[in-house]
């Protein structure tokens, strides 16, 4: 392969950038621009070894910095690597690359560093999306699941359910192809048992989809209520700062507000919706149309009401509306003389939460409360689960083949048939986890990678 680089830093003014080189004539490269003060040169270096020294775009001196030489196979790509770091400026980090580039590397594509670390060998292709995850992760969950994935939870999975499936399969061709020999009868109770263990772990990823995406991309989350109850006190308490006008009068709230916000590890896409209520007004209006479209694609709706007045036939209105939604019911306004009946909410939505929005504790024990709504503190981080759609589609693929086998044991079909889908179950495990996945499959991956990464 050729040798690449890139700049692995931001593109932008910082305390050090770093040019990062990888291929057979990584070292060759480095060592045409850049020159340690120690007077050996960069082709001398040791792997895991750095060096001082001064960089040079031919006899022209651009910076002095440090270089970095990994040598294969121990190495990220698990080719050569040097990593040279010079000062964080763009233009010079830019003249860097421009050396880099006239010694004779060519510019990285996005992603070409961690494709190249999965076609050496260096990870699989569940490790190499979690890299990218990990690169994206804004909150301590979504970091935990992410490096559990790099460290290969997910692969680690698959190839246990490919294992189970691989002892079925071969169980069936010895049984086929050696009949006289003292093989085990494969009986239609045998397959059932082997099987149905089979569809269980396969139900069990797809169980877990939801949560993981969720920890992922984060929590959508709609706050929904008629006006005045408090919503955009809440918001801006939940933000830990101003996004949303707070003011006594009813129907302030007349768009959406949306933030990301990280609420106890967890990443929650809150938006701050218009007060649900009868209104004139073609503005509010629209607010409230916009408010019920966030609602129907909300994860989790925060369903604000005011403990200082008696329900009310607006608070019904939201009732029927949430019918079937995950819902955490929040009594505001404990700082006030409670009227508010909250029996009938609590039939409908579990326990509810009791809050003053003024007070800063509030956020706790709300971040406590959707965790445990949403079941997201039962996903192992270290279990492996599916983050993203590929790695779904392949599941899908296998449960349906998994489930189509054993409807055909049930059938009486032979098991020589059970065996061929047994074989496609096994492809979509195999794609998954990236042993079979084609090069179309490879390049949609790392189509969300940086380049430098």
């Amino acid at each position: 392969m050729s040798t690449i680089c890139a700049i692995a830093t931001p593109a932008a003014a910082g305390g050090i950038s770093v040019i990062r080189i990888s291929g057979e004539k990584a070292i060759e490269v480095a060592a045409a621009v850049f020159r340690p003060v120690s007077g050996k040169t960069a082709a001398e270096l040791e792997g895991y070894h750095a060096a001082y020294g001064k960089i040079y775009d031919g006899d022209e001196r651009l910076d002095d910095g440090v270089l970095l030489v990994y040598r294969a196979p121990h190495s990220y790509t698990g080719e050569d690597v040097a990593e040279i770091s010079c000062h964080g400026g763009i233009y010079v980090t830019r003249r860097v690359l421009t050396a880099c580039l006239k010694a004779g590397a060519e510019p990285a594509a996005a992603g070409e560093f961690t494709k190249r670390a999965l076609l050496n060998g260096k990870m699989s292709l569940t490790q190499a999306e979690a890299v990218a995850d990990i690169i994206s992760a804004q909150g301590g969950q979504s970091l935990s699941c992410s490096n559990s994935q790099r460290e290969g939870a997910l692969y680690r999975r698959a190839e246990s359910i490919a294992d189970k499936i691989m002892e079925v399969s071969a169980q069936i061709s010895a049984w086929i192809d050696y009949p006289e020999d003292d093989t085990p009868t494969v009986t239609p109770e045998w397959l059932l048992e082997k099987l149905g263990v089979i569809r269980e772990e396969f139900k069990s990823l797809l169980d877990g989809y939801d949560a993981g995406r969720m920890i992922r991309e984060g929590i959508s989350c709609a706050i929904v209520g008629k006006p005045n109850v408090g919503k955009s006190t809440l918001m801006n308490l939940l933000s830990g700062e101003e996004r949303s006008i707070v003011s006594d009068i009813a129907g302030t709230t007349r768009d959406v507000v949306e933030e990301t916000i990280n609420l106890g590890g967890a990443v929650l896409r809150v938006s701050d919706c218009a007060g649900i209520r009868e209104t004139d007004d073609p503005v509010e209006k629209i607010g409230v149309e916009i408010m019920l479209k966030k609602l129907r694609g909300a994860d989790i709706v925060l369903a604000v009401f005011d403990g200082s007045r008696p329900v009310s036939d607006e608070d019904r209105r939201l009732f029927s509306l949430l019918e079937g939604k995950k819902t955490v019911c929040i009594i505001n306004k404990t700082d006030l003389e409670q009227r508010f009946d909250a029996s009938e909410a609590e039939r409908l939505f579990g326990k509810p939460v009791f809050v003053s929005a003024r007070d800063v504790g509030a956020a706790e024990v709300i971040a406590k409360e959707v965790n445990s709504r949403l079941d997201i503190d039962s996903l192992s981080a270290d279990a492996g689960f599916i983050a993203n759609e590929r790695q779904r589609a392949c599941v899908i693929r296998a449960a349906k083949a998994a489930d189509e086998a054993y409807e055909g044991v049930l059938a009486g079909v032979t098991p020589d048939v059970t065996g061929v889908m047994l074989s496609q179950a096994l492809d979509a495990v195999y794609e998954l986890s990236g042993k079979t996945a084609g090069e179309e499959v490879i390049a949609e991956v790392f189509k969300r990678f940086c380049v430098g990464k």
